[in-house]
C-alpha cells in the first residue's frame, strides 16, 4: 500500500506546470496597466524613498523577487486554481483606488496597490497556492510612507524618549547636563534633538530588516516575533546611545563633532551595530533550544532548480477568475483615461499678512518665524503676533495649508510642546461661543496647561478645516477625506493661542482672558481660513 502512495506522490512531484508566450505576455500587459493606474502613488513614494527614512525601500522589492524565485520549484510543481474571492479582493482595492483618486490621499491610493495586487495573485493561483506571494506582497507594505500625522506623533515621542536616554549616557561620563525637552544643555554648547535625530532613519529600515529576516529565520515562530518585536527598542537605545556620545565628544573637542559628515558617519555605523545585535539575538535564540549555527537556521540560499525525472509538462490555462480580474483592471485603465483630470479647488481668500493687528483692546505686533521651522512645518502661510492690551500679553499663531493631499498638515501643540521641554499638566475640551453674522455659534476647542520650572502657560488650539471647527486629531484626518472627495478641497489651518501666566495669576483669570480674545479672534477667520 505504501509503496502506491509513494509512487503516486512521484508522479505528483514530477509535473512541471508552465505558462506559455501569450500568458505572458498578458502579465506584462496588466503591469504595465496597472503602473499606469498607479503612477502618481508610486512617484510619490519613490520620492520619499530619496529620504533616509525610507531609503532602504529601494531593496524591498528585490528581495520580494527573491522569494519568489526561492519559491521557483513549488510554484513550478503547483497547479493554479483561481479564486472568486481575489476577484471581490481586488474590486475593493479599485473601489479603493477611485476613493483615493477623488480624494486626492496618495496614502490611499498606495495601499489600494497592495490590494489590488494580493486580489490578482489570488485570482490566478487561488487561496490554497497565495502562501507563495504572500510574504513577497506583504513586504512591499515597508515601502509605503507612513501618514504624515502618525510620523509627526511618532518622530515627537521619539524625539523626547532618545534625548532622556541619551542625557543619562552623558552622566554616566561625569559630565553635567541639563535637559529641556529636546534641548541638551552642556553648559558651553546646546543640542537640539531635532526631527534628523528621532531615531526613525534606523526604526523603518530595521523593522523592516527584522521582518525579512524572521521569514529567513528557519526556526520557531515565538522567535521570530521575539526578533520583529525587538528591532524598536534595540533602534530606540542605540540611537540614544548615539545622542549620548555625540554629546560627549561634542564637551571635550566642540561643536564640530554634532556636524556634516561626522554626524552622519556615526549614523551608519550605529545602524550597523543595530544589525549586529539584531543577528547576535538570532544566535542566541537559536542556541537556546538547540546546537544549530546561525547560518543552518537561515535559509538565504539560491534557490536549487530541480531536475524532474522523465517531467510530465503541462500547459496552464488562465483561470477565468484572473481573465476577469485583469479585465477589470484594463477596463478602470481606460475609464481613468476618458475622465478628466481631477484638480483640487484652491479658495480664494486674503493672506494672514492682512489680519488685523487691532482686535477690539488688542494690539498686536507681528513677528517672523525662523527659516528653519517655515521649511519644516511646510505651510503656505502663517502668522505670528504678539498681542497685548496694556494688562495681559499673549501669541496667536496661525498656519494655513492649501492643500493637505501631499500628507503636508499642522503639527499638533501636544506632539509639539513637550519636545521644547514643557510639561502638560491639565488637558480638556472647552467650548468658545461667539458671535458670527447677527447668530450666536459655539466650537469645542483643545485647553492644556503647559508648565516648565516656575513658568506656566494655557494653550488654546483646534484645527479650522474648511467650515469646521474641529478639536479631535482623528476627526481631521477623516474630514480630510471626506472633504476631498465630497468638495474637492484639503485646506485648513491650525489656530493657536499661548497665555502665559503671571506670578500671582489664577489659572481661572488665564481662562477668561484668552476665551475672551477668541470670542473676537474666531468670527474673523473665515476671511483669512475660509469655510
Amino acid at each position: 500500500m505504501s509503496a502506491v502512495v509513494n509512487n503516486q506522490e512521484l508522479s505528483e512531484s514530477s509535473k512541471v506546470w508552465s505558462f506559455r508566450l501569450l500568458h505572458v505576455g498578458i502579465f506584462v500587459v496588466v503591469g504595465l496597466f496597472l503602473y499606469l493606474l498607479y503612477k502618481e502613488g508610486i512617484t510619490f513614494a519613490v520620492e520619499k524613498w530619496n529620504t533616509p527614512e525610507y531609503s532602504h525601500a529601494y531593496l524591498i522589492p528585490v528581495i520580494s523577487l527573491f522569494i519568489i524565485w526561492q519559491n521557483y520549484t513549488k510554484i513550478q510543481q503547483s497547479e493554479f486554481k483561481g479564486a472568486w474571492f481575489g476577484v471581490l479582493l481586488l474590486i475593493g482595492g479599485l473601489f479603493l483606488l477611485l476613493m483615493g483618486e477623488f480624494s486626492t490621499l496618495y496614502i490611499i491610493v498606495q495601499y489600494s496597490l497592495l490590494v489590488v495586487l494580493c486580489g490578482l495573485v489570488l485570482s490566478l493561483t487561488g487561496i490554497s497556492k497565495f502562501y507563495l506571494f504572500l510574504i513577497p506582497i506583504f513586504l512591499l507594505f515597508f515601502t509605503i510612507p507612513l501618514p504624515a500625522f502618525l510620523y509627526n506623533g511618532l518622530s515627537s515621542f521619539l524625539q523626547l524618549v532618545s534625548s532622556k536616554i541619551g542625557v543619562e549616557v552623558i552622566r554616566l561620563f561625569g559630565i553635567s547636563v541639563y535637559l529641556e525637552g529636546n534641548v541638551i544643555d552642556l553648559g558651553n554648547y546646546q543640542l537640539q534633538v531635532v526631527e534628523a535625530c528621532n531615531g526613525l532613519r534606523y526604526l523603518f529600515p530595521l523593522v523592516a530588516l527584522g521582518v525579512i529576516t524572521s521569514y529567513f529565520y528557519n526556526d520557531a515562530w515565538w522567535k521570530k516575533v521575539i526578533i520583529v518585536i525587538s528591532t524598536v527598542p534595540i533602534t530606540v537605545f542605540m540611537n540614544s546611545v548615539r545622542i549620548g556620545i555625540i554629546g560627549v565628544l561634542v564637551e571635550y573637542w566642540g561643536i564640530e563633532m554634532a556636524e556634516g559628515f561626522l554626524h552622519d558617519f556615526e549614523g551608519w555605523i550605529i545602524f550597523m551595530i543595530c544589525f549586529a545585535i539584531l543577528l547576535f539575538e538570532m544566535w542566541f535564540l537559536t542556541r537556546l533550544t538547540s546546537k544549530r549555527s546561525l547560518r543552518e537556521v537561515l535559509n538565504i540560499e539560491l534557490p536549487e532548480i530541480q531536475k524532474f525525472d522523465r517531467p510530465k509538462k503541462i500547459e496552464r490555462s488562465l483561470p477565468a477568475t484572473f481573465i476577469i480580474s485583469c479585465l477589470l483592471i484594463a477596463g478602470t485603465v481606460l475609464t481613468s483615461m476618458v475622465l478628466p483630470e481631477r484638480l483640487e479647488d484652491i479658495p480664494d481668500r486674503n493672506t494672514l499678512a492682512a489680519f488685523p493687528l487691532k482686535i477690539d483692546d488688542w494690539q498686536g505686533d507681528s513677528k517672523n518665524m525662523e527659516i528653519k521651522y517655515i521649511n519644516a512645518l511646510k505651510f503656505e502661510d502663517y502668522l505670528l503676533t504678539n498681542y497685548s492690551d496694556g494688562k495681559s500679553n499673549l501669541e496667536l499663531y496661525i498656519a494655513y495649508y492649501e492643500s493637505q493631499r501631499k500628507g503636508e498638515s499642522a503639527h499638533s501643540p501636544r506632539s509639539c510642546l513637550p519636545g521644547a521641554g514643557w510639561r502638560i499638566d491639565e488637558r480638556r475640551s472647552e467650548i468658545i461661543q461667539y458671535s458670527y453674522k447677527n447668530n450666536s455659534e459655539t466650537i469645542n476647542v483643545n485647553r492644556m496647561l503647559v508648565k516648565r520650572g516656575d513658568d506656566s502657560f494655557l494653550t488654546y488650539y483646534w484645527f479650522k478645516q474648511r467650515n469646521r471647527h474641529l478639536a479631535n486629531e482623528y476627526l481631521v484626518k477623516w474630514f480630510l477625506f471626506w472633504d476631498a472627495l465630497t468638495r474637492n478641497r484639503t485646506d485648513g489651518a491650525l489656530v493657536r493661542v499661548i497665555y502665559p501666566l503671571t506670578m500671582g495669576e489664577g489659572v481661572a483669570d488665564g481662562d477668561r482672558v484668552v476665551q475672551e480674545f477668541l470670542q473676537q479672534v474666531v468670527p474673523l477667520l473665515p476671511d483669512y481660513v475660509p469655510n
